[in-house]
This record gives C-alpha cells, sequence and structure tokens, in this order.
C-alpha cells in the first residue's frame, strides 16, 4: 500500500465506491437468472443424507438459529428477537450505517471485535437453514431464510456501515447467498427474489471495484476473486458478467502461483489458512476446470494438507486460525481439515487421502453433487516422514507417533499470520494430544493476548531473555524477523533427524531433533549460543492434559511443577475461546553456550525415566529397565 501503484489503486477505488454509493448499480426485471445448472442438484444429495447423523446436526443446528441463538466461533451468541446486524454481540459494542471507509473496524474500543460482527452476517447460518429445509420441509426454516434477508436488507444500504467494510466479507456473504438461491430461490416471493438478486449484483459489483490487489494480497483476494469469478459464472446474463468472470478467474489462477509455496502450503505458514485457500482453489475449479499445471498444484496442497493431518487427521494450530470455513463453519474446529480433504480424495483418487465415508457429508457432497457419496473409499496410501522445505514445517511418523516442527522462516511481506514459535513442536499418539500449539484465541480484542498467543513462549521451544523471535509491531506484522536455517535432515530405517537453529538479536538457538522408531521416543537437544552475557533462557511445554506430563523427561532437571492459567497456561481451540490448559517451564540463567535436553515417551504405556547429558552431548536415558545412550548424530550406543 505503501507504494506509488498501490496508493493511485486505492484513490481509483475511493473514487469507484463514492460513484457507486452515490448511483447504486440497478438490475433489470429482464435479467432474472434461470436456475443455477453449473451447481450440483440437491435433490439426489438430499435422498441419500436425509437419515445420516449430518442431516440430525444440521435440523439441530438449525433449530438454534430459529431461535436466534447462533453457533459461532466456538459459541453461541443470542441476539434475541430482533437482529442488530452490525452489533458485536460478544463485547456489547453497535457502529451506526454510515458510509463503509469511516467505519474504524480495526479499533476495538469504537467497533468491538470485528470478527463476531462479520462471522455472523457471512450468512452461512442460512445455508444451514437451506439444508435443514431440504431435509424436512419444514417451512419455518424457508420463512426464517427470507425473515432475516429482508432484515438485513433494510439495516445495511448498499456501501453503509460495518457489513461493507471487508470485501472478503462481502465475497463470503455472497457465496452464502447463491447456495441460498440455488437451493431456495424458487420458493422466494416474486418481490423479495427481485429485491436479494438486484443486491447480490450489486455484491457483484462492489467485489470487482473493491478486489486487495495491494491492500491484502492473500486469502483476501483470493477469496474476493473466486467469488467474483462464481457470480460471474453462475449469472451470465447479468451485465459485466463476462467481464466478472474472466477478472476473477485471471487472479484465482495467478495466485496458485503467487501464493503457494512450491512444496504445496500455503505462503502465509499457516495451517488454517491453508486450508481456507486450498477451499478457495478448489471451488473455483469445480466452477470452471483448470488448466493442468495449476491443478497439480492444488493436488500438491492437498498432500501437504494429507501429510501435516496425521493418522488422527486433526489440524495443527501452526500460525494463525481465526475460526472461519468457506463452507459449513460448524462443529470442532481441529476436524475441519477433514471435508476439506474428503473433498480432494475425490478429484484425486489415486492420491489415497487418508479420510472417513462420513466426512463426505459436510462438503463434498454438495460441490460435487450426489456421485462423491456412491464412490468407493480406498484404503489410505501409507505415509512416512517428510520435510516440507519451503513451508518450513517437518512430520516426523513412527507408528501411532505424529510430531509437526517449526522449522522455516517467517516468510513474506509483514507475516501478519505467522506465530514466533520458530523450532517448536505439535506432538500426538493417535488422538492424544501430548504437545499442543496454543492457538491464536483474537486479533484486536486484547493487544496483549494476541501478543502473547503468537509469541514464543505460546510454543514448545525456548525464549531467551523473555523476547519472542521477532518484534510484534501491531496485530498483523512483525519486524527484526529472525535468521532460521534447516542444517540438515535424515530419515533412516529405524530413525528421522532434524537440525535446525534460529538466530535473533546476535542469539543462536540451535535444536537437534532424534526420534526413535522403534522405542517412541524423541529426543530433543537445545544449545544457546553468543555473546558471554547472562541471560535467562525458558523452556516451554504446553501439555494437551496433566497425564501427559509422565511422557516429558528433562536431563539434569525435576520436571518443574508446572501450572495452568496465569502468565502461560492458556489455550484457545477457537477463535474468541480460551481455558486454561497445563504448562512446563525450565528457566535457566548464565552464560552462553549453555545446554539443555529433552526426551518425550511416545510409546503405549511410558514408564518413569531419568535423562541425563553427558560431557561432549551425549543422552543417556533410562526407563523401564531400558537403558539407552545416544550422542547426535550417532547411532545408538
Amino acid at each position: 500500500m505503501r507504494s506509488a501503484r498501490g496508493l493511485a489503486f486505492r484513490l481509483k477505488q475511493e473514487a469507484a465506491d463514492l460513484w457507486l454509493l452515490a448511483s447504486p448499480p440497478r438490475l433489470s426485471a429482464e435479467t432474472e437468472p434461470a436456475p443455477l445448472r453449473v451447481l450440483p442438484d440437491p435433490a439426489p444429495v438430499v435422498r441419500r443424507l436425509r437419515s445420516s447423523r449430518f442431516a440430525g446436526e444440521v435440523i439441530r443446528l438449525a433449530g438454534e438459529v430459529l431461535a436466534h441463538r447462533f453457533p459461532l466461533l466456538g459459541r453461541v451468541i443470542d441476539t434475541g428477537a430482533e437482529i442488530d446486524w452490525r452489533r458485536d454481540y460478544v463485547h456489547q459494542v453497535s457502529t451506526g450505517p454510515v458510509y463503509a471507509r469511516r467505519i474504524p473496524y480495526l479499533d476495538f474500543a469504537r467497533a468491538g471485535d470485528h470478527k463476531f460482527v462479520w462471522e455472523l452476517n457471512r450468512h452461512q447460518h442460512l445455508v444451514l437453514l437451506a439444508q435443514a429445509w431440504l431435509f424436512t420441509s419444514d417451512g419455518r426454516y424457508r420463512d426464517e431464510i427470507f425473515g432475516q434477508l429482508e432484515n438485513w436488507l433494510d439495516q445495511n444500504p448498499f456501501l453503509k456501515g460495518m457489513n461493507w467494510a471487508s470485501s472478503l466479507e462481502v465475497a463470503f456473504r455472497s457465496l452464502s447467498w447463491v447456495w441460498v438461491y440455488h437451493w431456495t430461490g424458487h420458493a422466494m416471493e416474486r418481490g423479495l427474489r427481485r429485491r436479494f438478486l438486484e443486491e447480490l449484483y450489486r455484491h457483484a459489483v462492489y467485489l470487482e471495484h473493491n478486489l486487495s490487489i495491494h491492500f491484502s494480497p492473500n486469502t483476501h483476494l483470493l477469496g474476493e476473486a473466486a467469488a467474483l469469478h462464481a457470480l460471474g459464472t453462475l449469472f451470465p446474463a447479468w451485465p459485466g458478467s463476462h467481464r466478472r468472470r474472466r477478472l476473477g478467474r485471471e487472479i484465482v489462477l495467478a495466485q496458485m502461483d503467487s501464493q503457494v509455496l512450491p512444496d504445496g502450503f500455503h505462503f502465509e505458514r499457516s495451517v488454517y489458512y491453508h486450508v481456507y485457500a486450498l477451499d478457495m482453489f478448489v471451488l473455483h475449479h469445480l466452477l470452471e476446470p483448470a488448466p493442468g499445471p495449476w491443478l497439480a498444484r492444488l493436488r500438491r496442497m492437498a498432500e501437504c494438507l494429507d501429510v501435516l493431518m496425521g493418522p488422527a487427521r486433526l489440524l495443527p494450530q501452526t500460525g494463525d486460525d481465526d475460526g472461519g470455513r468457506l463452507f459449513h463453519p460448524y462443529g470442532e474446529r481441529l476436524h475441519f481439515g477433514r471435508a476439506t480433504l474428503a473433498t480432494c480424495a475425490r478429484l484425486f483418487p489415486e492420491a489415497g487421502f487418508r479420510h472417513a465415508a462420513e466426512d463426505l457429508a459436510e462438503q463434498a457432497a454438495w460441490w460435487l453433487g450426489e456421485p462423491a457419496l456412491r464412490a468407493e473409499t480406498p484404503a489410505a496410501a501409507p505415509r512416512t516422514s517428510t520435510l516440507l522445505p519451503d513451508a518450513g514445517l517437518a512430520v516426523m511418523k513412527a507408528g501411532e507417533t505424529h510430531i509437526v516442527i517449526d522449522c522455516g522462516p517467517f516468510g513474506a511481506g509483514n507475516a501478519g499470520h505467522r506465530h514466533a514459535g520458530v523450532l517448536g513442536l505439535s506432538a500426538w499418539r493417535g488422538d492424544q494430544e501430548i504437545l499442543i500449539d496454543p492457538g491464536t484465541f483474537t486479533y484486536v480484542g486484547d493487544a496483549r493476548l494476541r501478543d502473547w498467543f503468537r509469541g514464543t513462549a505460546a510454543h514448545n521451544t525456548i525464549r531467551i531473555g523473555g523476547l519472542d523471535q521477532a518484534t510484534p509491531a501491531g496485530p498483523f506484522r512483525w519486524i527484526n524477523l529472525p535468521e532460521v536455517t534447516v542444517r540438515s535432515w535424515r530419515q533412516t530405517p529405524d530413525s528421522v533427524r532434524l537440525d535446525a537453529s534460529c538466530r535473533y538479536r546476535g542469539l543462536t538457538h540451535r535444536r537437534r531433533f532424534l526420534l526413535l522408531e522403534q522405542e517412541e521416543l524423541l529426543l530433543i537437544w537445545d544449545e544457546v549460543a553468543g555473546p558471554p552475557d547472562e541471560r535467562e533462557i525458558e523452556q516451554f511445554w504446553h501439555l494437551g492434559s496433566a497425564e501427559v506430563r509422565a511422557r516429558l523427561c528433562l536431563a539434569d532437571a525435576e520436571l518443574p511443577a508446572g501450572s495452568e492459567a496465569g502468565e502461560h497456561g492458556w489455550r484457545s481451540t477457537c477463535f474468541g475461546w480460551r481455558e486454561p490448559a497445563p504448562v512446563v517451564c525450565l528457566r535457566r540463567r548464565g552464560l552462553p553456550p549453555l545446554m539443555l535436553a529433552a526426551a518425550l515417551d511416545l510409546s503405549a504405556e511410558p514408564q518413569p525415566a531419568s535423562l541425563s547429558l553427558e560431557p561432549g552431548g551425549a543422552l543417556r536415558w533410562r526407563a523401564g529397565g531400558r537403558d539407552l545412550r545416544v550422542n547426535w548424530p550417532d547411532s545408538l550406543a
């Protein structure tokens, strides 16, 4: 935005918006569209799923929505009978229907937390109501959709108010309205249908003039372009639809090169945003098939997700997580990758992506149609330990063990969705969480907590001198970025090794990981080097539960008592929600070079253990009659 081109582009957008505000686009009566035949017919899907667990959950959630208790971001928002669409109901802050550019949506004191406002205004709950109507033919769901739409149109005049302040939010709402129209449009009273379609047309015009090309050329731009293309494709009779379809497609195709790293991971280095982007790309491809090289990169994105989710099919919380989802944002957040991967399994059946048949009901069935439910679900292909060098993520696997290690740079630009957890790890045995990433919790609601959850102390790594690995400079910006290096990655028939370092503030933290597959044991060496000034070194271990502390053993030290809540013991499994969680912190003070070490027992039945660090760096681990001596990088002795 600071470049001359960026400023010129923004000025052009401002002029276009003022013109649109003065003269809102109109849609003539002759341009009412035909049924959206590009999208799958829902009737066969409904017949297959009507008695499923998914249908039961949809009907249950739709019942909550009828009572204006909206399941949003891991909590229930009760709006009462009259919905104030511009209100943050969590913090009880409303904004007025002024020109959208005047809304200070990043100012928590004046606008509340915009995420809670916008999540409701994405209208994904209307899609839920439409599905409930399809499953039951109960007119209450249909009437609630139409009543809320009329109420929203009354409260949110074109370009006025909080809900016109973000192009991405306009894109999300547009896609929700597309599904609602596809499934219920034929039942709309003619006057509402005319008004609804004209407003959807205005959404398309708005998107065309407000793309985040210079402001947020990330998932914001991708989502906006995907929605613009969808509207141009699905409503070809509207004025300018051919131009908008072409522009949206050009941007989406280009973003595969600019936003997706060569190994297939999303460039913002957040697992959650990787799922966002993957869903956006998949939906675009289904509306208009993409060329072969583009499709090959899409498959690599799906392969990354499959590798990262592991045998329990849980999303690591590496990087920011804003709690949203392109389609069906309900249920356990750590399971959100399952429907995405199941959809990709139908697109790339030869890949053997790990999924269950029930994963298809949330997304693939509606996007691909009933054949997605009839296709065979092949056995998952075997997976091995993997280094994603561009993503800066290493995945170690052994039996039921799954470990994800952050070993990459902060990334391009401001690295706004990156967390300062370099050389930190998350670990599972099956679906048991052993070491966790505490998550995100907030963007603008509390600056102190925003910085803690994305800071170094919130990750299973080392903090030096009480300072983060980079300096936060606002909610979506880092400065003084560290220098991260993967020194070596090696796999043998019985072990996996990673050696990496993180250099910042004149000091270097080097961490070496050795996974012994037969012993189901992870050994970690930490070395801090730099000028000979006395410093405090903190080694953090955020635990999945109090029970898993028995798996952790520190070299030549009693395991600290640990804590919950307070300064460091927190976890957020969904945006806007936090709860106490167990954390152990070992503190040492001294002159570099300093050495620490730890062992993590990943076996089915961990035994009381001891760990000692010998001169020269060898580790001696004893537990339940087992006695191992390991010297990096030598084999077992």
